[in-house]
Order: C-alpha cells, then structure tokens, then sequence
C-alpha cells in the first residue's frame, strides 16, 4: 500500500466552463476535464443541482465516481460566507494532499464574480499551487446571442452586480456607452421603472441561462415587470445619448450606437 503523504501534491484548478452552452467549453479545459484529476462542484443546498456540473454532463462527459461536490451557501452573511469557504478550501487542501491534481468546475469564467477565487485564497494561504483556465463569461455570450458588440471602438462599458442599487446604476448609465447588470433578479422592477424614466426600454435586453435548454431572451423588457425571473439573468442596457467627455476626446469619427435586436422569444 502507498502512503501517500510521500507524494508531491497537486494543483487546484479552476475550469472554467462558460455560461451554459457546452459548444464553449475550451480545448484546454475540455483536455484537463479529462486528464485524470479529481472533479469537484459547487452546489448551493445539501441536495441542490450543480449548474457547473450539468453544462459539462450535456457535453457528454460522464461524472467521475469519486466526484464531490462543495457546499457554497445562497447567503450574503460574511461569516456564514467567510466559514463555506474555509471548509471547502481544508478539504481540497485534504484532496490535493492525495498527489492528483483537483479541477474545480466553474460556470461562466474563473476570475469574474466566482466563488473560486475564495477557494483559491485558501489554497494558497495552505500553502497550495493554483491554475486557473479562463473561459467565456455569460455578458460576452448574451452579447453574441443578440449578434450585438458590447462596445465599439472608443466606447466604454461597464459590469457591476444589480445589487449595488439604483443609484449607483443611474450614475453608470451616465458614465458609460452600454452597461451590463448581472444577477437583476431582486431589483428587476426598480430597474424597469429606472429604464422607462430615463427612456431606454427600448436600448435594453434582458438574457437568462444563456446558453442552456432553458435561455431566454427578451428585448420588450417593459413585459417582465412583477416577474419572478431566474438568478443567472442579466440586462444589456445602452445610452445612446450618453455625453462623450474627455476620455472621447481625439477620437475620429462620429459613431452612431446600434439598437438593440427585436428577437422573437423562443
């Protein structure tokens, strides 16, 4: 029997998967899904699904046994926050010790409002190696999905969480050419009311679960007041009236913005 305490330990990997659609998956991350590591998720609940783990089960490949998931908890609580993330660095700390390498599956992108870079903090802070394979996140899909640029040329854009509130987001829509707004589930309506004040329904799209079975895109954006949509859901928001300041200055020619698409729903 080997003792595997004389064994090198591995690396923490973070795969990223993109937002939904397996077609995404890159050729490096699709290579180490199957090089032999030890897959680990994240889920939200004991029993709840993985969305990382279903994006790479629709690409075909089957689970591994040995397969564990991390518990990651739906709140905003820092301590409750601070503590999920400390056990579940111990124990792939506890995994990697084992000598195989541990590809953490991760939606969207790695490095971009995910919870692995919490993991990997700790990782390292235990002394651990870290890889992470950047992917494609769910702004970048939605974009394609309306064949529309986020932003051209001299133009800006911004991503924020919607939670950071409506006036911080007011004062976004001044400053920048196309705003992005991730997770709009709880401020949906406030930024509906928001939108029509300012007279840029018709410059907004909203795109849930991009990429997935279950995506919807909706360019009349006024029909979803007072519904309950789904936490991965995003607004595309553009200000075509937007007073170009001295960050435009220089800049030649005089760009007119695109409209938003009409998409028929599917």
């Amino acid at each position: 029997m080997s003792d595997s305490s004389s064994r090198p330990p591995g690396c923490l990997i973070g795969v990223s998967l993109g937002p939904g659609d397996p077609g995404l998956i890159t050729r490096r991350a699709w290579e180490v899904l199957q090089s032999g590591g030890r897959w680990v998720y994240p889920v939200k609940g004991k029993d709840a699904a993985s969305y990382a783990l279903d994006i790479v089960s629709r690409a075909g490949l089957a689970v591994p046994a040995d397969a564990e998931s991390l518990h990651f908890p739906m709140t905003s609580n820092p301590e409750i926050l601070a503590l999920a993330w400390t056990r579940a660095g111990v124990r792939c700390g506890e995994l990697l010790a084992e000598g195989r390498d541990l590809l953490f599956l991760v939606e969207g992108d790695a490095s971009t409002y995910s919870t692995f870079g919490h993991l990997a903090r700790v990782v390292r802070g235990l002394g651990g190696a870290v890889e992470v394979i950047p992917g494609v996140p769910s702004f970048n899909a939605a974009a394609a999905r309306l064949a529309v640029p986020l932003v051209e040329e001299d133009g800006t854009f911004a991503v924020i969480p919607a939670a950071y509130g409506i006036e911080v987001i007011e004062g976004l829509i001044d400053a920048f050419d196309t705003l992005v707004l991730l997770k709009v589930k709880p401020l949906l309506d406030p930024l509906l009311d928001l939108l029509e004040r300012r007279g840029l329904t018709a410059h907004a799209c909203f795109v849930e679960k991009v990429g997935t079975p279950d995506e919807r895109v909706v360019t009349g954006v006024g029909i979803l007041r007072g519904e309950r949509v789904n936490y991965l859901s995003l607004l595309l928001v553009r200000n075509p009236g937007r007073v170009r300041g001295d960050l435009a200055r220089g800049c030649s020619g005089t760009r007119q913005p695109l409209p938003m698409p009409v998409i028929e729903e599917d």
